[in-house]
């Protein structure tokens, strides 16, 4: 082959290569510098209305030239005010977050219709801007709470309801004490939508000073509104127990909780007492407060709960237990219901009509039932030896579920019986008085007291 040929040949190389550079160079700049995407904006949550403060985050991401310049704008009455604008030095960054503290009173917004304007431009040649305009509606005015019942009598350990209107629908209506949240639920009532709520004023709560309750309302728009509810706790003593563990009750009952639960195998039949006692009761109390939290949200209920036919009271809602082995004070706990003992595996009914909510074992209770009365109220039947129902099943007042027990951590056959306040136990004694149900809830729901 000629000088010639070889110069040729590598003269096309050479020019091949370059073109080739040439061509990826040009479509890799296309690509970084002249790409077409749009950048993406999203919220940090559904905006709809603005009320006095809406607070909230807008995400902007470009993945592939990075952001230049982001703006948000709320537009109303064709008068345009600016919320944010950012700016970017130089290209790379490729998410920006936007926080917005949005007060219409302070920029003189009025109620009403408006727009939120988002516009977010990346560093590409063709400033690729992807835009979001949000209809909103500016809503600055509180709900208005107004109190159907009227002065309340509340027991320690007892539970009380109240009842009132709303000048608006609501995203939130609760009942707080301290901090404890109960929520209310909306009954129609001659064309009105009435918000009943019922609380309760758990026994160590009682016993605090200052205790603070009031209704709490809060609007789509965020808006919230407070009226505090006026009270008097009353005078109630409960009774304390000194209560022996023997080496008998022992070695009767601590094997049943040391098979079913990992954690007690291997301990001394003490320390298992001991843990059941202290951190399984409080394990017990939480499970059954989350049991709780779904409730239907109308009344399920008719007049005074039942309580267990021919059954004597061996045991008192509110009891102050120490328990004792060989003289030694070994630990303490607060009786949460009644027990009531009749003949051995005796009928159990239940006390009002329902959907059980729950069938199954639950620690220092045993086998239990719960049923769901509606509106955040539930009754709760521990230490059965049998369960005749099952969840979700609906049950009318009278009717048979199971029968009393040993199981949990009962000494004896009985029936432990609970009623539960959104989620707090509260004394059962209330719910089987008519008197008190007449008087504390029929009347007050009426707005007779």
């Amino acid at each position: 082959m000629q000088r010639g040929d070889y110069m040729r040949k590598f003269i096309r190389s050479v020019f091949f290569v370059l073109l080739v550079t040439i061509v990826g160079a040009g479509i890799w700049l296309y690509t970084v510098y002249y790409e077409g995407e749009k950048p993406e904006i999203v919220l940090s949550s559904e905006i709809k209305t603005i009320g006095l403060k809406t607070v909230f985050e807008i995400n902007c991401t470009d993945k592939k030239s990075g952001i230049r310049s982001a703006s948000v704008a709320i537009s109303q009455d064709g008068k345009k005010t600016s919320l944010a604008a950012v700016t970017v030095p130089a290209r790379g960054k490729m998410t920006e977050v936007i926080s917005i503290d949005l007060r219409p009173m302070d920029i003189r917004l009025h109620d009403g219709d408006a727009t939120v304007e988002i516009s977010v431009t990346d560093f590409s040649l063709r400033k690729n801007t992807g835009t979001i305009n949000l209809s909103v509606t500016i809503d600055t005015i509180p709900p208005q709470i107004s109190p159907i019942t009227a002065y309340n009598y509340i027991n320690p350990g007892g539970t009380c309801v109240v009842a009132y209107t709303l000048s608006e629908v609501v995203s939130k209506s609760v009942v707080v004490v301290d901090k404890d949240l109960f929520p209310s639920y909306p009954e129609s009532k001659d064309g009105n939508n009435i918000y009943i709520a019922y609380f309760a004023i758990p026994i160590i709560d009682s016993e605090k000073e200052n205790i603070r309750i009031h209704i709490l309302a809060e609007d789509s728009a965020g808006n919230s509104s407070v009226y505090p509810i006026p009270f008097k706790i009353m005078g109630k003593k409960f009774r304390s127990d000194r209560m022996n563990i023997s080496q008998q009750f022992l070695e009767m009952k601590m094997p049943e909780f040391q098979n079913r639960y990992r954690e007690l195998q291997g301990t001394t039949l003490l320390d298992a007492f001991c843990y059941i006692n202290d951190t399984m009761r409080q394990q017990d109390r939480e499970t059954i407060e989350t049991i709780c939290k779904n409730t239907k949200p109308e009344k399920l209920w008719d007049g005074a709960f039942l309580r267990m036919t021919n059954a004597s009271t061996m045991a008192t809602f509110g009891d102050k237990r120490t328990y004792y082995n060989e003289g030694t004070a070994i630990s303490k706990s607060v009786h949460m219901g009644v027990d009531l003992a009749s003949t051995r595996t005796a009928e159990v009914e239940a006390s009002n009509s329902g959907v059980i909510a729950f069938t199954g074992y639950i620690g220092i209770y045993g086998n239990t039932v719960i049923i769901d009365h509606g509106m955040g109220i539930f009754s709760l039947y521990g230490h059965l030896s049998s369960i005749g129902v099952s969840k979700d099943q609906t049950v009318s007042k009278g009717e048979i579920i199971g029968r009393t027990g040993l199981s949990g951590m009962a000494g004896g056959d009985h029936l432990h019986f609970s009623i539960i306040v959104g989620g707090k136990f509260v004394n059962p004694v209330e719910w089987w008085d008519p008197h008190w149900i007449r008087d504390n809830i029929t009347r007050k729901l009426s707005g007779e007291i």
